[in-house]
């Protein structure tokens, strides 16, 4: 099945932008805080040569978004949809983050069940791949619904494999 990886999505709170070249400034401004990675696989990302890499790989995935705040425009951070298995007609999101003011708002809820909204309109799947030490999206993932279905190590573009939790959401479990 064919369908856009990389829809311009928005709900009442936020705006999902395909991401683009010229993100770069704007979505680094978030990443450089340290503190934003701390759970994440790679906890370097907040340097500028390491998040240049991660990036390029946004980019190259045809699949990564910039989320933007509806109400001030403000650039919070990013995710992305990757990995489409016709096979099992399953897709997977992940590589999200968002800048620490945006934490404990229900913001990364809103994005994710507007992305599932979208995704579950062509799979019957969608997976998420979830560092093993960040528990903080492991929390948030199960709130809406995921199981934890695996463990996997994932290799990031241009850095070393890292241990993560595959957790899905079937869309039968949805209620779509």
């Amino acid at each position: 099945m064919q369908f856009n990886l990389q829809p311009t999505l928005e709900n009442e709170r936020v705006i999902l932008y395909p991401l683009k070249e010229d993100d770069f400034e704007l979505l680094y401004q978030v990443a450089s805080d340290p503190l934003v990675w701390e759970q994440h696989p790679n906890k370097d990302r907040w340097k500028r040569d390491v998040f240049q890499n991660f990036f390029e790989g946004a980019l190259q995935s045809k699949g990564a978004f910039k989320i933007v705040h509806k109400e001030t425009g403000e650039v919070m951070g990013s995710t992305r949809i990757y990995d489409y298995n016709p096979e099992d007609n399953s897709i997977l999101i992940g590589y999200t983050f968002y800048g620490r003011k945006y934490w404990g708002k229900g913001l990364n809820q809103s994005v994710k069940k507007m992305m599932l909204d979208y995704l579950f309109r062509y799979v019957s799947a969608v997976y998420f791949h979830i560092g093993a030490q960040n528990i903080r999206s492991q929390i948030a993932i199960s709130r809406l619904g995921a199981q934890k279905a695996s463990e996997q190590e994932v290799a990031y573009f241009g850095e070393n494999p890292k241990l993560n939790f595959v957790y899905v959401i079937e869309k039968e479990q949805y209620g779509l």
